[in-house]
Formats: C-alpha cells, sequence, structure tokens
C-alpha cells in the first residue's frame, strides 16, 4: 500500500479556510458527496492516482481515501461514475462479517450431530497449502492438537504481547502485527473469537475475522497443523499446550493460499488486515517532518498500531549488528513514555523484537543501561520496566530515529471495533472506492510519462474541520491506495506492481478532469513517497 499524511504540506502551499460542502469528484467530472457535514473549510486538493508504469498490465484496487475529519458515513457516487460504490463499513463488525463459502455454525452443527471432525477441503492438510515452490514430501506430518497436547487449550490464561513465537517461516511482521493487536483486547476480540475451545462441543473446527479488501470476512478451517517430531513448525504460543496463534497463522495462510505465501512482508499490511485501518509509511533515512514526535505521540495516543525495521541487507538475511538490533527483521511498537531528567523530558520508545529472546538494543536506554539509575522507583513501576531476555527493550527517540529505517504506522478507522475498552480512541473517517486500471484508458503510469499521466483517475477533496486536538486550522488528509489479491497470486509468478499517488492544489474552480497541461506546468503539493512495489 501507498500512503501518506499531507496536512504538513497543505499548509506550506497556502490554502485558505472558506465555509463549504465536502464533495470528491472523479475523473469523470462526476461528485462524490461526503454529506452532512458543517465546518470551516481547510482546503481544496486534488489528487491523482497512478499504477503498473506506462504500459503495465492488471487489475488493481482504486485508491482508498481516508479523510480524518467530522465526516457521516454516506458516500454518493453516480451510476456512471465508473467507481463500484460501497456503503462504508460500520464501527461495530457486529453482525456484518461475511460469510465465504460455508457457514462455521452449518459446518459445526453438521459434524457434531454426526460426531466427526471437520477436514477443510478447501485449505486440505497436503504439501502444497504449505509450500507451492517446493515439494513437501516426509518434511511435515499434519496432526490436530489433540494428538500433540494431553489437554490442549485455545487460549491459556489470556493472551498477551509475550505469547508467540516464530517458527521456520520468514513471517516475522505478522508476528510483529499479533504482538500489537494483543495490546488491545476489543481488536483481538475481533479477529480471535474466544467462544472457541477444545472441550465444549469440539469438532475440529475454528474460525477467524480479517479485514480483506474493504470488507470483514470470517475465515474457516480445521485444526490439521503441520508439524516435525510432534512440534509444531511455524508460528506457535510459548506455551506449548496453547494453540490460538498457530491457528490464526494458517487461518491467514488459508487467505492467501499458501503458509509460503507469508514469507516476507510489511507488518502494516497485516495490522490492515486485523484492523481495517489505514496505513501510513515514514522514511526515517529520508526528511522528516517537524515535530517528528511529537507526531509518534499522538499517533500512539489514539492507539494507532506502530512496528519498524532497518533495512536488510542484501548479503545477509536478518543480520544483527554490534548495537544489537537486527537487519530486514520486523519489530512491534508497544509503548511510548516521556521521563524526567536532570536536563528535561526525555521521550522513550518501547520496542518488542517478536523473536522473544536475548537480541535486543545494547546502546542507551537499554536493560541495565545507566540511564535507568536516574528514574525512580515510581516511574520504573509505571512504565513496567522489566530487565528480562524477552525481546522487549527502550529506546530514546533519538536513538530510534538514527537507529531505525522505517516507521509504519496502522491507524484505526470505523472498521475497527469501538467498545468500551477502546471507546476513548480518537479515530479518522473512511471511504472506500474500488474500482480497476485499464491499459490505454486510465493506466496512466508515474509523472514521467506526462503525456498519459494524466489519464489516470483523478479525485477532488475538500478538508473540512481542523483537527481537534491542536491548536491549529488545518486538517489531516490520509490518503492510502491498494492493489488487490497480489499476495495471492505470488505462486503464479505474478507480484507485486509499481503504484503511487500525487497530490496538486486547487486554486480555481474547475469541473472535469485536469489535463495534460495543468500536470505539466504545476508541481505536487504532496505526494507517496516513491511509486513503488508496495501492496
Amino acid at each position: 500500500m501507498a500512503s501518506f499524511g499531507v496536512n504538513t504540506y497543505l499548509s506550506s502551499v497556502g490554502i485558505s479556510l472558506k465555509p463549504r460542502m465536502t464533495t470528491t469528484t472523479d475523473q469523470h467530472g462526476n461528485p462524490v458527496t461526503f454529506a452532512g457535514v458543517s465546518a470551516p473549510l481547510i482546503g481544496d486538493v486534488g489528487f491523482t492516482i497512478g499504477g503498473g508504469g506506462n504500459v503495465r498490465f492488471g487489475r488493481f484496487q482504486d485508491p482508498r481515501a481516508a479523510l480524518r475529519a467530522r465526516i457521516q458515513h454516506k458516500v454518493v457516487v453516480p451510476p456512471d461514475a465508473g467507481l463500484s460504490a460501497r456503503k462504508p463499513i460500520p464501527a461495530s463488525t457486529g453482525g456484518q462479517v461475511q460469510k465465504q463459502g460455508r457457514s462455521y455454525e452449518e459446518l459445526k452443527a453438521k459434524h457434531l450431530a454426526a460426531g466427526t471432525l471437520f477436514e477443510d477441503d478447501e485449505f486440505p492438510a497436503i504439501g502444497s497449502s504449505i509450500f507451492y515452490s517446493q515439494p513437501t514430501a516426509g518434511l511435515f506430518q499434519w496432526k490436530r492438537p489433540k494428538e500433540l497436547s494431553a489437554s490442549p487449550k485455545f487460549i491459556s490464561d489470556g493472551i498477551s504481547r509475550f505469547d508467540v513465537e516464530q517458527g521456520e517461516l520468514g513471517d516475522c511482521w505478522l508476528l510483529a502485527a499479533v504482538a500489537n493487536l494483543s495490546l488491545y483486547q476489543d481488536l483481538l476480540d475481533q479477529v480471535v473469537p474466544h467462544d472457541q475451545s477444545f472441550d465444549h462441543e469440539y469438532c475440529g473446527i475454528f474460525r477467524f475475522h480479517f479485514w480483506h479488501f474493504g470488507e470483514w470476512v470470517e475465515v474457516v478451517i480445521d485444526d490439521r497443523l503441520p508439524t516435525r517430531n510432534n512440534r509444531l513448525v511455524f508460528l506457535h504460543s510459548h506455551d506449548q499446550d496453547e494453540y490460538w496463534s498457530a491457528l490464526l497463522e494458517k487461518a491467514y495462510a488459508k487467505l492467501f493460499g499458501s503458509y509460503e505465501a507469508l514469507k516476507g512482508g510489511s507488518t502494516v499490511e497485516a495490522l490492515e488486515d486485523f484492523t481495517g485501518g489505514l496505513a501510513e509509511f515514514y522514511d526515517l533515512r529520508g526528511k522528516q517532518p517537524p515535530d517528528f514526535d511529537k507526531i509518534i505521540n499522538h499517533c500512539y495516543a489514539k492507539k494507532s498500531l506502530m512496528a519498524c525495521s532497518i533495512n536488510a541487507d542484501p548479503n545477509v538475511v536478518e543480520a544483527r549488528q554490534s548495537n544489537g538490533l537486527i537487519r530486514g527483521h520486523a519489530y512491534s511498537i508497544t509503548k511510548i513514555a516521556e521521563v524526567n531528567q536532570p536536563t528535561g523530558k526525555v521521550m522513550l520508545i518501547r520496542i518488542r523484537n517478536p523473536w522473544g529472546n536475548e537480541a535486543e538494543w545494547n546502546g542507551r536506554w537499554s536493560d541495565r543501561s545507566r540511564e535507568w539509575q536516574s528514574v525512580s522507583d515510581q516511574t520504573r513501576r509505571d512504565l513496567g520496566l522489566t530487565f528480562d531476555a524477552d525481546g522487549e527493550f527502550w529506546m530514546c527517540f533519538d536513538d530510534f530515529v538514527r537507529e531505525y529505517e522505517k516507521l509504519e504506522i496502522c491507524h484505526l478507522g470505523p472498521q475497527s471495533l469501538n467498545d468500551t475498552a477502546g471507546s476513548a480512541r480518537i479515530t479518522f473517517q473512511m471511504t472506500v472506492e474500488h474500482g480497476t486500471w485499464q491499459p490505454g484508458v486510465n493506466a496512466g503510469g508515474c509523472r514521467n510519462f506526462l503525456e498519459t499521466f494524466w489519464t489516470n483517475p483523478q479525485y477532488r477533496v475538500q478538508v473540512q474541520d481542523a483537527d481537534d486536538n491542536d491548536n491549529e486550522d488545518k486538517g489531516t488528509l490520509i490518503i492510502g491506495l491498494m492493489q488487490k489479491n497480489r499476495r495471492k497470486m505470488r505462486k503464479q509468478g505474478i507480484d507485486l506492481l509499481t503504484i503511487g499517488f500525487m497530490v496538486y492544489a486547487l486554486k480555481e474552480e474547475h469541473s472535469g478532469p485536469l489535463d495534460m497541461n495543468f500536470f505539466k506546468y504545476n508541481a505536487a503539493v504532496a505526494r507517496s513517497n516513491a511509486f513503488i512495489n508496495s501492496r
């Protein structure tokens, strides 16, 4: 996914304030109206979505445009707009989860009545469900938890960020997302229904919920898991009698066609699929926005989920550096806090290595470093400070932005649950549009291809209502762009294509799509960091 927060850039181009309705216009000039808005306007923005280079082929999902403003969830799209109108997903997904194929309730009732164990023929216990690019004969044995444990539990003594351990599959990005998810019980309950067990009404069937390209879907699996020598091979819980995590990974693998499809990825991709949130990326090696520490603090305060990583060394897989950090490895951010020091307040970031071992940061504010000597016992208790070899450690903000190279943020939207545990969560409002890029019609590539760039889908957005948690008359606009099903199509040799978007300030009234001359003589005020092969 390509995404970007652009409020800083909009203020730099002097977009004026004026009262107006909030309306988005597609490239055909048809209005897409967000109804029920009454607030001072922040500004007019036009953006164009490009993908696949100048002559690439393929189907994509058109922009997932998010407006964090006071906008009611009503989207009006005329029938001839060339878009698939979609009713926004409500804040609570209760009763709104789409059933794929046979329902969990029907299958469970059938097997309980027959006294049989469910076997999933949609994701069978065969080698191709594990790897599609290599033979698996003799490498794995599929076994149910009751064949591995005398007293298996779905969840044992609750779920915490320390529960999950990585197996032989290269999906540390998924583990980092699970660790983040476990911080918020309401979000976790949405993905992992707790009314499942190996005791009451057990018949070998389990279910999980994922947000999949605009809607919540239920994935049903049997509980046969890949093992070797009676031990789980892939993701598993630290407690060998607990199986929710291994079953969650299996359901996620089914969603994308195989376990191998989960090799390599971005933590925020899984966080999107777990929450229905919107991804945002920061390149920490590039120029950071002003008050970047405040941005991160704000994201944490509104319960955004965050992860970080250091770019991989092309010559070494997950190379450990002298400072203890590992290249090409996904980390989850589990807490942000400030502590008082003689020189003033210091912002600290707690980070977790999903391996859950001694591979931790060893610089300032690391376990047992001298910096902790000046922190009071009460502050240590408030932070939940421990010095265990558990993969979790603290860093100060300055070291964090110097040592890490990528920050991923998943902003929670109305698709995420909003019950008592999350009632204080500050969220943006979101609308989702689906469509395609068609070669020769509206697949214009990036700005390098000026003659066709203007044919890309164009949208006009007017942002109203300043953010209510700062003292500035600005609103935040987050634009996300996602391409569908590329992970599932890996086994066909189809990989991610290059996508991106650019944002332009509209200083005059305009109807219909902007032509080539506009893009020739006007510079973008913001853009995705680059046109990249990201979901």
